[in-house]
């Protein structure tokens, strides 16, 4: 589904990634994990083409993600979607609106069958009929990013990129939106990239864990088998007493 092949990545002189490879399959759900400034989110960003790295290449479901025409990229960018860490919602539209809003773009449904499907969308992340008249300000942080994945939904994606998912939720809002993507995953057959510094996330969700350390992509395992590992970075994310805490209640849910 995806792959990354020699990527490296400059701001002016710094070189944020140097040389990275990863590969992600499909039906996975891979968490990236690494310190403050490596470069998590940005990496997100070039695997969607919102920004290219200054060497390699990015291939999503085995093709370069510029590769063939207008209308060819068009095909190929409906079958990812990325949900941003503080939801990205319109300001100005009502969650209808939003949820809509890449149907109406792609142009693939008429109105009648939008307001089915955004129906359908809301319901899949469980929230109710009488939302979809709200404005994104109405919104809790918790039902913000439920909006934002129903609209990452609306053209029923294969790829789902989740930067920070629960960031800004308390720990039962975030345990509820952790269980909604962990049962959508299941359901859709999604594959899911998600960027996390939370270890309950982290620990409930993933089947492979990819760290991104000194620019490249230091391990890429099953958790497990990622906390072997002896490097300094993976020994004090994973294995400090509150990070063991942690990961203890994520595995449980």
């Amino acid at each position: 589904m995806v792959s990354l092949r020699g990527l490296s990545t400059r701001f002016g002189p710094i070189w944020v990634h140097k040389g990275l490879d990863l590969d992600v399959a499909a039906g996975e759900v891979v968490s990236l994990v690494g310190g403050s400034g490596s470069g998590k989110t940005t990496l997100l960003r070039q695997i969607v083409g919102l920004l290219q790295p200054a060497e390699g290449e990015v291939q999503l479901f085995g093709e370069p993600l510029f590769a063939g025409n207008r209308h060819e990229q068009k095909l190929r960018r409906r079958r990812f979607a990325m949900c941003f860490q503080q939801g990205a919602l319109f300001s100005a539209l009502t969650v209808f609106d939003n949820i809509a809003f890449p149907l109406r773009e792609s142009r693939v449904a008429s109105e009648a069958e939008i307001r089915d499907l955004v129906a359908l969308k809301l319901h899949m992340v469980e929230l109710q009929p009488h939302h979809a008249a709200l404005m994104p300000a109405e919104l809790s942080g918790g039902m913000i990013k439920r909006v934002a994945l129903a609209r990452a939904l609306a053209l029923e994606p294969e790829l789902l990129l989740l930067d920070e998912p629960t960031a800004g939720l308390d720990p039962t809002r975030s345990a509820s939106f952790v269980d909604l993507v962990k049962d959508l995953q299941r359901q859709l057959g999604l594959t899911v990239v998600l960027v996390t510094h939370d270890l309950d996330t982290l620990a409930a969700l993933s089947s492979r864990v990819a760290v991104l350390a000194e620019k490249r992509i230091l391990a890429y395992d099953t958790l497990d088998a990622v906390m072997q590992l002896e490097h300094p970075f993976i020994q004090e994310f994973f294995l400090s007493e509150r990070s063991a805490r942690a990961l203890e209640r994520g595995r449980g849910t």
